[in-house]
């Protein structure tokens, strides 16, 4: 039979022991990527080999998890342990699969990283959830639960097993930055225009609301200075609350003054319980005037806020099922549906540059406390070359991802070198909130990088066989 999983012979010859150390995060992707989409083509593991196993249960034990939440390093580093524990007892009948060698070498790297002692409690595979009305992961945790007692008594009777992936949430994100770039829930992303006041999420639980207005004479382009955020009633959880933020006024509280709503709600269990209380809505200010996260427990919601330099950033994570609660009267929504095509300064994805710098200085407003801005120590306006511009947003986007074109096009368009930033913190917005990080890297269509996420076959092979020869050698 030999070595399970690779057949490439005198792998062993195309790498040395110091080049595998060396890249190792690359071998790990490689097989993620590679064996986790070829599992069934690529190698024959053995039936009671459960590193499948193993990994879901460690994606159930954190898919709820956020590093805004209080309790956030705990609670990782307990599910990694139970990880670890699990891939132990299931190693015997896994030698040789190299899903379960790329599992044992993730966790190894997530625990250095997180610093997590390889000692200390664990997780409970199987946790039991606290029922809570007012905490949206505890309540969805308990209808699933239920739901699966009730499928799993007519799976034996009938004979079949059951598929569980479907009990967790799944969670959408939408951002918003710059001239203004949008990301849909559907990962489009689109330059617009939008002046004045739209929609971008209005459903039967939250609306939040954009201003944008023009930026620079010459241009359509236009950015966001307002935005209004209404999180409805919700019986026995919060009555109504409104935040809004303007140009130079981000507030840490609601229209009325509070920064709270609703009894307190476990932020997260484990074997030991809960590692502490919240609101079943509040705000979480990161920096003055600067920076807001708001956290709706209730429905599962986190709204980031930023101001950097004359214009206000957004970004939300969202459940699904919720995103969907509207009626025909609430259509218009941005994050859902995207600009209508009048609006779209993109062209199908296409973000062309400015073939001449605009008229700066006619109406472009310049911040008056640029030494305050988290984004840049840059305060004045100027005119970029489009090599200047992409030399600025280097020194902050070291992609050159649809983050960074839109850094370029930004420099090009305004002269304001804020944006620069503001597209690095959207990134980074959106890295903390989209939940699958498969999807992080969207790049421009036609750009040289692209063709590296390609489908085409020679890819595909070269992969396969840079994966033969790194796993060989490590082994």
């Amino acid at each position: 039979m030999g070595r399970a999983g690779c057949c490439c012979r005198g792998a062993e010859r195309l790498a040395s022991p110091s080049l595998v150390r060396r890249f190792r995060p690359l071998l790990l992707l490689i097989i993620a990527l590679c064996c986790g989409a070829h599992i069934g083509q690529g190698q024959v593991a053995a039936p009671q080999c459960r590193i499948q196993k193993c990994t879901t249960d460690f994606v159930s034990l954190t898919s709820h998890l956020t590093p805004a939440v209080d309790g956030f390093h705990t609670e990782f580093c307990k599910a990694l342990r139970a990880y670890s524990a699990c891939t132990q007892r299931t190693a015997k009948s896994c030698r040789g699969n190299l899903v379960f060698h790329s599992a044992v070498l993730g966790i190894s790297d997530l625990m250095s990283q997180r610093n997590c002692s390889r000692d200390g409690p664990t997780s409970a595979t199987h946790p039991e959830v606290q029922h809570e009305p007012c905490n949206y992961h505890s309540r969805t945790q308990h209808a699933h639960a239920h739901s699966h007692m009730h499928a799993h008594t007519h799976s034996h009777a009938q004979g079949h097993g059951h598929d569980h992936a479907h009990s967790r949430p799944v969670y959408l994100f939408c951002g918003l930055f710059g001239d203004p770039h949008l990301r849909t829930f559907k990962d489009s992303f689109q330059t617009c225009k939008v002046e004045g006041a739209w929609p971008l999420i209005d459903n039967d639980y939250l609306s939040v609301q954009v201003t944008n207005v023009p930026v620079v004479t010459g241009s359509s382009a236009t950015a966001t200075n307002k935005i209004t955020i209404i999180f409805k009633p919700y019986e026995g959880c919060t009555e109504q609350r409104v935040y809004q933020a303007v140009t130079d006024d981000l507030p840490a509280a609601f229209d009325d003054g509070t920064v709270s709503s609703g009894d307190p709600i476990h932020v997260s269990a484990g074997t030991e319980g809960a590692t502490g209380k919240v609101r079943a809505l509040w705000i979480s200010e990161r920096s003055p005037g600067r920076h807001v996260e708001l956290h709706a427990g209730y429905i599962g919601v986190t709204v980031i806020v930023r101001q950097l330099g004359h214009y206000l950033t957004l970004a939300v994570r969202i459940p699904e099922e919720l995103s969907q609660a509207y009626d025909a009267t609430q259509d218009l929504q941005l994050c859902l549906n995207g600009c209508p095509g009048g609006e779209r300064i993109d062209q199908a994805g296409h973000l062309p540059l400015p073939l001449s710098p605009p008229a700066l200085g006619l109406q472009l407003r310049r911040p008056s406390y640029s030494s305050q801005t988290q984004a840049s120590p840059y305060g004045t306006t100027q005119l970029f070359s489009v090599e200047g511009a992409k030399e600025r947003c280097r020194e902050q986007l070291d992609v050159q991802d649809i983050y960074f074109h839109s850094c370029v096009f930004d420099l090009l368009t305004t002269g304001d070198a804020n944006f620069t930033v503001a597209a690095y913190s959207a990134q980074k917005d959106m890295e903390s909130l989209h939940p699958h990080r498969d999807r992080w890297r969207i790049y421009p269509r036609g750009s040289a990088t692209s063709t590296l996420h390609s489908d085409s076959p020679p890819i595909k092979r070269l992969a396969l066989l840079l994966l033969c020869a790194l796993s060989v050698a490590s082994m």
